[in-house]
């Protein structure tokens, strides 16, 4: 299967050093597969790197990692990478997530109508909860797996070739699994299980939920 996925992972902050991170599975599940994988990684995830990729590649799927409001995402050093309004118009004909606060609100919408297949994300802030002293090693915090797992449950599943719709309940099950784990947890912090159950109620998805990339 030949397909394009592109991803932006800035990383100068703790969220973003979590979120890039934890998408290098996905990273190396699109080369398995067989995909052209375009890694804006650190500096190069800006306004001008991104464009130009977009343009030049027209990438299948689209992956969004960074700080983010109801009408925007932002990359490396929160420079405004999409803005409702601005660009959305660079989305056209592709499978979008974005792993970015509230951007489903606005960014998403007005992306469907500017052409974009499909687009999934949060309405409201994406919350997730890490333990500091794993900071130099994300990728074995089990606390912080219980938030990213799902997500990249989400994109895998759409790697795989499968429906945004089909994605999308796997992702909310994994959510849901996570959610119920947290809550029988005696140890477990209670923000924790609050947290998820948010970002359970403010995942969304807009567009033609039954595209897939085959």
């Amino acid at each position: 299967m030949s397909f394009t996925y592109l991803i932006t992972r800035p990383e100068h902050d703790d969220t973003t050093h979590y979120l890039s991170n934890w998408s290098k599975e996905t990273i190396k599940l699109a080369e398995e597969r067989g995909g052209k994988v375009l890694d804006l990684h650190g500096e190069r995830a800006n306004k001008s790197e991104f464009e130009s990729k977009m343009k030049k590649f027209s990438p299948n799927i689209v992956m969004l990692n960074g700080h983010g409001n109801i009408d925007l995402v932002m990359g490396h050093q929160n420079q405004i990478l999409l803005k409702a309004g601005l660009n959305e118009d660079l989305l056209n004909s592709k499978i979008v997530y974005a792993l970015s606060c509230k951007s489903a609100k606005v960014l998403g919408p007005k992306s469907i109508q500017a052409g974009t297949l499909s687009y999934t994300g949060y309405e409201d802030d994406f919350i997730f909860v890490y333990e500091p002293e794993l900071f130099s090693r994300p990728l074995l915090d089990k606390t912080a797996g219980l938030f990213l797992d799902p997500s990249n449950t989400f994109i895998e599943s759409l790697i795989k070739g499968n429906s945004v719709r089909e994605s999308f309940e796997r992702s909310v099950n994994v959510l849901k699994k996570n959610f119920n784990k947290a809550l029988s947890t005696l140890e477990s912090d209670p923000t924790t299980a609050r947290f998820l159950w948010w970002n359970l109620r403010n995942f969304r998805a807009h567009g033609n939920l039954d595209v897939s990339i085959e």
